[in-house]
């Protein structure tokens, strides 16, 4: 195992972000020491991918675990749903018609529901088109995130309310309706590699010589499916990967599409996150990944700090989502940028109407679907794509720019 000659210590703060208080930085530090005993139970060293998955989810610690706020102004990041109430409303178009599809007894599972924003705006909106799905469940592993989408829900209407029930897995088999995941994919641990001139290597983290922080280790892959993945991606992009080049792998967003599949009946999964097909993914001049984290409205780069108080993420990889789709029985009905599906699918006609007559309030919805539409904010570097089971649709919203040619 090699020290990798750019790590750094991960207990320092870096320049330019704030410090967290004295009760966050008590957190973090116990998260650290957790961390710190799966390092040294583990012999010195644990990959990224375990890493990740404890920063993010050890019971009680880790960042979607514990109890901090983590979404809109006074959290760390601001997802689709919360900047305007028009997302939901223009993602109930596609949803009603695949629930008209799927026909009596349809339901609609949302994966990872945030603040409860989507849900409610969805189900208010499926409402006035007497719509309605006969459940809506929502599938949350966080305590927090569970309670504030209650309050949410409630404070927007309690008949509403009453139809949504959370559950704590995947639907057994034999589902109908529509599978919704927003922002889901990007934050599953991810493997990290290095191209080297020793070879291919994965990325693991230590703890530093003063035991106060982590630092990034390079060693074989832990498993032959990174090896195998490199292989593809060297295809993909007509060549070897040049030395050094650094960038990520989501098994786990595989494995989540892979389990999903046989699960379902009858369904449309619409699932929205940044990133590429894969030759765009792996173009070498994104030679240091995409790895990215959000801690109270700033992103930088270094995963190894903040443990427990930020969010971390990477970019998907839609052409290995198309693949284990693909795999697990599922068909890709469409894959387009935010922009082109959510202006397929009404937004523009929405955003109209929400407008009125009122100046001030033209102004604002204007903002709104800028951030949403245009490639320097959400448009171009969010993705939709569009998986169906046992139903055949045509949506409006991959009919503008269908970009399956490019997974």
């Amino acid at each position: 195992m090699a020290t990798d000659p750019r790590a750094n210590p991960g207990g320092a703060v870096p320049p330019g972000l704030p410090a967290p208080d004295a009760e966050a930085a008590a957190h973090s530090q116990r998260l650290r020491a957790a961390i710190s005993d799966a390092i040294a139970a583990a012999g010195g060293a644990i990959t990224f991918q375990r890493f990740m998955e404890l920063a993010l989810h050890a019971p009680g610690l880790g960042y979607y675990s514990a109890g901090s706020r983590k979404l809109g102004g006074a959290g760390d990041f601001v997802t689709a749903p919360e900047l305007s109430p028009l997302f939901a409303r223009t993602l109930a178009g596609p949803c009603r018609t695949a629930l008209g599809a799927v026909g009596a007894g349809a339901n609609v599972l949302e994966v990872g529901a945030g603040s409860g924003a989507l849900a409610a705006g969805l189900l208010a909106e499926l409402a006035a088109a007497d719509a309605l799905p006969e459940e809506y469940r929502i599938l949350e592993i966080s305590a927090e995130l569970r309670e504030r989408q209650r309050q949410t829900l409630q404070a927007c209407d309690p008949a509403l309310a009453a139809r949504v029930r959370w559950v704590d897995d995947l639907p057994p088999s034999d589902f109908h309706g529509v599978v919704l995941a927003n922002e889901l994919l990007d934050a599953m641990p991810v493997h990290r590699f290095v191209v080297t001139e020793n070879g291919l290597r994965e990325s693991y983290v230590a703890i530093d010589e003063a035991g106060e922080g982590f630092v990034w280790q390079t060693g074989e892959p832990s498993t032959s499916a990174l090896v195998e993945r490199v292989e593809a991606i060297e295809a993909a992009i007509g060549g070897p990967l040049p030395i050094g080049y650094t960038s990520e792998i989501n098994l786990a967003a595989e494995d989540w599409v892979r389990a999903l599949g046989p699960r379902l009946e009858a369904a449309l999964v619409l699932l929205i996150d940044y990133g590429f097909g894969r030759g765009e993914y792996y173009h070498p001049q994104r030679h240091m990944g995409t790895l990215m984290c959000h801690y109270r409205h700033h992103a930088h780069g270094d995963p190894l700090v903040l443990v427990g108080l930020q969010d971390i993420t990477a970019h998907v990889d839609f052409t290995a989502i198309a693949e284990a789709a693909d795999g697990a029985g599922l068909t890709v009905a469409g894959y387009t940028t935010q922009a082109h599906f959510l202006l397929g699918s009404g937004l523009a006609q929405l955003a109209q109407a929400a407008g009125g007559d009122d100046p001030a309030e033209q102004l604002r919805v204007a903002n709104e679907v800028k951030r949403l539409t245009l490639p320097h904010e959400m448009g171009e570097l969010f993705k939709v794509m569009g998986l169906t089971r046992g139903i055949d649709l045509q949506l409006p919203g991959f009919a503008l720019n269908d970009m399956r040619q490019r997974l």
